[in-house]
């Protein structure tokens, strides 16, 4: 394992939910975003970094068809399965740090990404997570992503992180989406904490051919 992996799977092994800052019952702020987009039903959807999120419970009640759920903790997706029954089968399950993963080309429908794309605080990483969203998402695909705003947290679970205000944020997708909506959300911890979060939904945009 990475070092990544090592930290992310400790944690999960480790702690229950509500021992995490980042739990919520349901992510109201994310699907408010995603029930605007106006998906079709078989749409692909993908959500990064998504630990033990009841994010794919939600899209399942929604009628969506065709999930994916992709976290580098092991024990994370393993959670969510047993937590998902039967239902389980019909996702696809990928354990896999984001920026190693082999994911199709011009194929998903919506990206998501709650919390994920912040713990990366090298400028090339940065770069290359964009990229490889720009080469996954679809024409006229979706990006939601969120991230600690400019006064949230600068760490989390003893990680360093990136804070971004929306236009700082849609500066990393330039190439390759641009900006429809950003809001922010007030994100209240188990701990009795708030954190700020800034979220941006970007469209993938028609490349321009020679």
């Amino acid at each position: 394992m990475t070092d990544k992996q090592d930290h992310w799977q400790a944690v999960y092994q480790s702690k229950a939910e509500q021992q995490t800052s980042w739990f919520r019952p349901h992510l109201d702020q994310s699907l408010r975003l995603i029930d605007g987009l106006g998906l079709a039903a078989d749409a692909p959807l993908i959500d990064i970094g998504a630990g033990r999120s009841t994010l794919v419970d939600d899209l399942f009640a929604r009628g969506f068809t065709d999930l994916s759920v992709l976290d580098v903790s092991e024990a994370a997706l393993e959670a969510t399965k047993a937590r998902l029954g039967d239902a389980a089968a019909d996702v696809h399950w990928i354990v896999a740090d984001v920026l190693d993963a082999d994911l199709p080309a011009a194929h998903y429908g919506l990206w998501h990404d709650r919390a994920a794309f912040h713990f990366l605080t090298d400028p090339a990483e940065q770069a290359r997570y964009a990229d490889l969203a720009a080469r996954c998402v679809r024409e006229g695909g979706f990006l939601i992503v969120a991230t600690f705003a400019l006064d949230g947290p600068d760490k989390c679970s003893g990680l360093p992180v990136c804070r971004y205000d929306a236009a700082s944020l849609a500066a990393r997708f330039a190439n390759g989406f641009t900006p429809l909506a950003d809001s922010r959300e007030t994100h209240h911890t188990p701990f009795a904490t708030d954190q700020s979060f800034t979220y941006l939904v970007l469209e993938r945009i028609q490349q321009a051919t020679d």
